[in-house]
Parts: structure tokens; C-alpha cells; sequence
């Protein structure tokens, strides 16, 4: 394998001073190269589905905008005239295009992979220096001039430092071994003080809780950080030989299994790849439906700014203003009176929503109509949906110009393709995916191209047999005539059904629906039982002793473990907020906790502070909404907070995590400290004993440490008042 220089590019060797003068270029992949997101991506490429209404390729050209890049070529694919004409109807092509940022496209329908693209964007010649590299499916709102600055400077004391990754903390559960996104473990090993990447494992066998690491990395590299709780942002700043190595490397595919860890084995040329984590900022790829449905959860709760729908503005897509609760209206929106949207809900332009319906957690996209009775929770309605009267839909994705006919119930974790119809009180199983195409034969592996060609050779997709009827009736056939029997017999939907690989056993996996509550159980009890053979805790011991071993070159560094564990636990409670029921939230959270190592205390903090920032987010601007909204959220949740407060101990937590967060996180609360600690003592989260042993741990401490002490002085001396009366009545008798 030789370095080669870029064709009309810069190699290392060029000046750092010409190299930075080059304008930033990007290479946009507009076509995952999987299925994941199939049957729909049979039709519509998977960059212009929409994610909170919004193309989701709209999102990734309006960060690179936004981060100084001057040049983006997007790479089509499959769909590549959809993705075409999108990019001139929304403004980023076309003449004149108002944007300052050049949006050039290429295309080519021979690449099957990404290693095909680079290899593509290699022979035109184009890329005339460092470039960022991206696929249409991210969404983020980092800033890229430290990272960037990074790069160059290892560029210029390091030729063949070639690829920087942007990474972010994403611990995942201790119970499915993913991340919140879906996506599966990834295990790094970095060296702490350059950054650099060692070792990179995107498959790991949860099976086994040990990794191999080639013992020359151990030997040239004595302190490293080894890492399970790092996401790949699928971010990369990349100079120009990252090209030619994919042209000199015919059998590099996958940009991560092939490209990245085949540079990291590779001990002749010598090429390094180098790591940027970013803290407070966002990133996220959409690789599959639970991210789609968790990143779509993050732009509404504006964790993305400024990449949220009141914001972002497209081509013709019209302007949303936002309400309280998280809630998002167009201007052209027909609400009765009687229907109910809860918090976190976005409603699209043209969209008709009836009598006594009742939307929570959902997205519903423009020109929709739904009847009276209408139930919707946790879903995604795209546009010129029709939904009849009494339909109920959980946790599922509806395309464009489907229709639901009266009283259809789809349950969760289901995906209905575009122009699907639903018959009269048909129920829709559970991860059920329905299509108007049938199944491709061809789906070898994920790097398949995700577009078929329907001609060719298909499998049987069998119709919804499996269809059961809504209300007492004695037969699920529709009574419609346009829904006959000739795709699926007598079932009364419009459609084929596809079946999972693996039966669905699986498909909880990456469902936009929560993780059933008897699968989290039945994970729990598996990790009990490996606990009782020993396997976590002798991994434990095992880390412990590496640490004392003399013979032993490697130091391990601990990171703020419980910074990390409040951040999880914060967005565990963002899920319950979205219609996790408290069950299951308890488990996640335990889970966790294991995960971590800690204790019920950390929990009663944790929990704490979670709940408390839900109200923060549903009250107005005073200080009265505020603590009505606190009370409403203390209301709610004691239940779930008074399980981890079960000593005195653990009710100290509360208040000291309460004063943290008045004197530094929350200033809000810093007012109301004194109205809140007695609606917490009412509601017995914490006990008299706990505040006063507060209390008294606070008489020697600084004046600055004694704030809300002195603030809470009245209801402090009511309770020694109250406790001394006691004590005398103890006495009398």
C-alpha cells in the first residue's frame, strides 16, 4: 500500500500555510448503504424522510452552513433525482441559490457502500484539502472550530495524522447493551493525553465482559483510557489521503469495520486517527427507528438549538411557533375545542384534529385529518394522513397518505408504509411493518443498497392472516370495497406485511416503541443470575488488581462517574415524560445504578434533580407558575422518588442535591427554596430527621454554605418546636 497524493488536492507534505488557506469542503453521503429503515426507503431515499417535519437532510446542510464550511458535495444514490429536486426546491441548489455555502451534488448508481462513494468522490478530483465527513442522517449543533484546529495543528507536526472522530459520552444499558439511540456497544481505547484512537470495536460480545487488546498497543502506550460509554457521532474531519487510502483499498467498505480499525492494524504505513469529544454540544446520527424516535424527542425538547422547527425554515415549509409544554403549532391548524395536546407535540400546517382527540408525545405532520376520538400517543403522523373516528395509535410511524378507517387500532413499535389502508376496527399487531411493495429478495447484508429494483426476483410477503378485529365484530374483513383480498386476503388492509429476519423476536431492539416491561425483566433477571456466578464482580476484582499489580504498565483513569450516571438518569426520565410507564423506569434506573456502581442515595439525587427540571421546563417565566409546577411534578412523581428514599441518608441527598442545583445548576429555585422543603416535607419525601440533621450539619459551616438554612429558619424552628412538644408529651406519660 503506497501514500499517494489527492488528485487536485494537498498532501501532507504541502504547505500548512497553503493547506489553510483552502476552503473547507464537505462530503455528504446521501445514502446510508442499509436497510434499516426499509420498507420505507424502498420509496423515498432515507435522507429526506422527515424528522419533527423537516427533511433530515436539511438538517445536516444547515449545521455545515452554520459551521463555516464553503462547499458541500452531497453523493446520491439510491433516489438520486428525489434527493435532486428536493435540494433546489428547498434552496440549496439552483440559480441563485441564497446561501452562502455551495451545494454541488454527484451521483452515481454502481457504489453499493461507502467505501464506493470515496472512491467516487476520489476519481472527480474535487476535494482540495482537509474535509468533513458526514452522512444526510445527522443532526448536531457543535461548533467544529476547536476540532478543526485541532486537526490542523496534528496535521502539521504529523503528516499521517488523517482522520479526527467526533465523540460523545453515551454509557450504554447494562440490560440490552445499547445506547439510547439503539444503536449497539462500541468499546475505544484512547490514549489520554494525545487523544489518539487505539482501539475501536463496534460489535463487541456482550457475552463475554472482557476485550483483546493487542499487547503491542499495551506496550507502547502505558497509560490508555478504555471506554464502553462513548458514542460515534459518525462526525469525521479527514485530510486528503483518506481518499486514496479507500482508492488503494479496494476492500475497504464499512467506513468504521473496514476503514477505520484496518488503519488501526496496521503497522507499516504507520496512519493515525485521532479523537475530539464534545461535552455540552450535540450530535446524533439517525441509524434506525429508536433513534429516529429519540433524536426527534431531542429537537423538541430543543436539546439541538437553534436546529428546532420554530427556527429552521426550508423551501416551503411553513413557520411553527412554539407554545408552553413543548408544544409546537402551525399557523394553519384546525383544533377543536375539545381535543387535548399534551406536552412535547408538534402539529403540522393544514392539519384537522376533531372532537375529543387526544395527542401526546407525537409529531403529526401537514394536511392531515383526524376524527373525533382519536387517540394518538408516542407516534409519528407524516403528511395527508387520514385517521377516522376511534382509531387509536401507540408508538408507531405512519407515512404519507395513509388511512386509517374507523375504529383501526395500531399497536406499538409498527411501521406503515406510504398509501397503506387500514380497514374498519382492524387492529395492527405489534412491530408489524406494512408496505404496498413486496419484500426484495436481495437483502444479503446491511451494506446493501437501500433501493431494489421491484423487477427483480421477490420473496412471498405474506398478508396480515394475523389481523385481529377491534370492538365485537365477528370478522376483521373490511367492509370497504377498495380494500380488497387481492394482496391480503380477507384482512381489510391494503398491504404487505414483512417479516422479521429474526421472527421479531428482535425488533424490540431498534422499535420506535419502549422496550417492553416483561423484556426489561427478563434482562434483569439474566444480569442477576451472571451476578451470582460472580462475572461483574469478578471483573471488578480483576480491575482492582491491575490496579495494584507492580508488574503492570497500565494506569486506569476514572472519570466523574456520577456526573455521567444524573446525565443518564435525566434522560431515562425524559423517556417516562414521553410514556415509559414508571415500571419500567424504575428498572432502567436500577440498572444504572448497577452499571455505575452506586448507591440508592445517588438514585434519590438523581432522580431529584430530573424531576425538578421537568417542572423548570413546564412553567412560564414567574415564580408563581414555577412552583405550581414543581408541586404538580413532586405530585407525580413521589411515588418513584419516595423508592429511592428509603433512610435518612437518602433524604439528605434531596436537599443537599437541592441546594446544588438553587446555588449553581437551577438558579430559579433559589427563591423558593423555603415555599418548597415544607410541600417536601407534606408529601414525606423528606422527614423531619433528615432536615433537621441538614440543619445542624449547616451551624459551623461558612455563611455562604448557610443560605437556605437561614432562609427555611421559620419552618426549621417549627419542626424542633413540634419535636419538643413530642418529647414533653413522652415524658408526661
Amino acid at each position: 500500500m503506497s501514500q499517494k497524493k489527492s488528485r487536485g488536492g494537498a498532501s501532507a507534505g504541502d504547505d500548512a500555510d497553503e493547506l489553510s488557506r483552502s476552503p473547507l469542503q464537505a462530503v455528504l453521503l446521501a445514502d446510508s448503504f442499509t436497510l434499516k429503515f426499509r420498507p420505507i426507503t424502498l420509496e423515498r431515499p432515507k435522507v429526506l424522510l422527515p424528522l419533527v417535519n423537516v427533511p433530515m437532510i436539511d438538517y445536516t446542510l444547515s449545521w455545515l452552513e452554520t459551521s463555516g464550511v464553503e462547499e458541500v458535495f452531497v453523493f446520491c444514490c439510491a433516489h438520486a433525482q428525489q434527493v435532486k429536486e428536493h435540494l433546489e426546491d428547498a434552496g440549496w441548489t439552483g440559480k441563485p441559490a441564497a446561501r452562502e455555502m455551495a451545494v454541488k451534488t454527484v451521483e452515481s448508481h454502481d457504489a453499493i457502500s461507502a467505501g464506493d462513494a470515496l472512491r467516487v468522490m476520489y476519481g472527480r478530483g474535487v476535494i482540495n484539502g482537509d474535509f468533513i465527513l458526514i452522512s444526510g442522517d445527522t443532526i448536531s449543533n457543535m461548533s467544529l472550530k476547536v476540532a478543526l484546529q485541532e486537526h490542523k495543528d496534528r496535521r502539521k507536526k504529523d503528516p499521517l495524522a488523517v482522520m479526527t472522530m467526533i465523540i460523545k459520552q453515551s454509557k450504554p444499558s447494562v440490560l440490552t447493551q445499547q445506547t439510547r439511540l439503539g444503536n449497539d456497544e462500541i468499546v475505544m481505547a484512547i490514549a489520554p493525553e494525545t487523544k489518539e484512537l487505539l482501539y475501536y470495536e463496534d460489535r463487541a460480545d456482550a457475552s463475554h465482559l472482557c476485550v483483546t487488546i493487542d499487547k503491542d498497543i499495551l506496550a507502547s502506550n502505558p497509560t490508555l483510557q478504555l471506554h464502553n460509554n462513548m458514542e460515534d457521532c459518525y462526525i469525521d474531519i479527514c485530510s486528503p489521503e483518506v481518499l486514496s487510502l479507500f482508492t488503494d483499498n479496494f476492500d475497504y467498505q464499512h467506513l468504521r469495520r473496514h476503514f477505520v480499525k484496518g488503519l488501526l492494524v496496521d503497522d507499516i504505513m504507520g496512519y493515525k486517527i485521532y479523537t475530539h469529544e464534545i461535552h455540552s454540544s450535540y450530535a446524533a446520527r439517525v441509524d434506525n427507528f429508536r433513534s429516529y424516535d429519540a433524536v426527534s424527542k431531542d429537537i423538541i425538547q430543543r436539546w439541538t438549538y437553534p436546529m428546532v422547527p420554530d427556527v429552521l425554515s426550508f423551501g416551503n415549509c411553513h413557520e411553527m411557533k412554539l407554545h408552553r409544554q413543548g408544544i409546537y403549532k402551525a399557523a394553519d391548524v384546525t383544533l377543536s375545542h375539545s381535543a387535548q395536546i399534551g406536552a412535547n407535540s408538534v402539529i403540522g400546517n393544514g392539519t384537522n384534529i376533531g372532537e375529543q382527540c387526544k395527542v401526546s408525545n407525537s409529531v403529526i405532520g401537514e394536511g392531515c385529518s383526524i376524527g373525533k376520538n382519536v387517540l394518538i400517543q408516542g407516534s409519528y403522523i407524516w403528511d395527508n394522513v387520514i385517521i377516522e373516528d376511534g382509531c387509536k395509535v401507540s408508538n408507531s410511524l405512519v407515512c404519507d397518505d395513509v388511512y386509517l378507517r374507523a375504529g383501526a387500532v395500531v399497536e406499538p413499535g409498527c411501521i406503515l408504509s406510504f398509501k397503506i389502508k387500514v380497514g374498519k376496527n382492524v387492529i395492527v399487531p405489534a412491530y408489524s411493518k406494512v408496505s404496498l411493495l413486496e419484500k426484495p429478495s436481495n437483502e444479503d447484508s446491511d451494506e446493501e443498497l437501500e433501493y431494489a429494483d421491484t423487477n427483480s426476483g421477490v420473496t412471498d410477503s405474506p398478508p396480515f392472516s394475523s389481523m385481529r378485529s377491534n370492538a365485537d365484530h365477528p370478522t376483521v374483513e373490511s367492509e370497504d370495497e377498495d380494500l380488497g383480498a387481492s394482496e391480503t386476503g380477507s384482512s381489510g388492509v391494503l398491504g404487505y406485511i414483512w417479516a422479521s429476519g429474526d421472527t421479531g423476536t428482535q425488533e424490540w431492539r431498534q422499535s420506535i416503541a419502549p422496550i417492553p416491561k416483561e423484556k426489561l425483566q427478563e434482562l434483569q433477571h439474566a444480569i442477576s443470575v451472571d451476578d451470582v456466578d460472580g462475572s461483574e464482580e469478578d471483573l471488578n476484582n480483576h480491575l482492582r488488581e491491575a490496579d495494584h499489580d507492580n508488574d503492570s504498565e497500565i494506569s486506569v483513569v476514572e472519570d466523574d462517574d456520577y456526573t455521567k450516571f444524573e446525565k443518564e438518569v435525566e434522560e431515562t426520565f425524559q423517556r417516562a415524560l414521553d410514556g415509559v410507564h414508571q415500571d419500567n423506569l424504575i428498572l432502567e434506573i436500577n440498572a444504572l445504578r448497577l452499571s455505575y456502581s452506586l448507591q440508592h442515595a445517588d438514585c434519590a439525587g438523581a432522580v431529584f434533580y430530573s424531576i425538578m427540571r421537568s417542572a423548570l421546563v413546564a412553567a412560564q417565566s414567574t415564580n408563581e407558575s414555577l412552583l405550581k409546577a414543581t408541586a404538580d411534578a413532586l405530585t407525580k412523581w413521589r411515588d418513584l422518588l419516595r423508592n429511592y428514599t428509603k433512610t435518612v441518608d437518602e433524604e439528605m441527598e434531596i436537599l443537599l442535591k437541592f441546594e446544588e442545583m438553587c446555588q449553581d445548576i437551577t438558579k430559579e429555585f433559589s427563591a423558593l427554596f423555603s415555599k418548597i422543603l415544607p410541600y417536601l416535607y407534606d408529601k414525606e419525601l423528606v422527614s423531619e430527621d433528615a432536615i433537621l440533621r441538614w440543619a445542624e450539619e449547616k451551624a459551623n459551616a461558612d455563611e455562604s454554605d448557610k443560605v437556605f438554612v437561614k432562609q427555611s429558619d421559620a419552618f426549621i424552628q417549627w419542626l424542633k418546636e413540634a419535636e419538643e412538644e413530642e418529647e414533653d408529651e413522652d415524658e408526661e406519660e
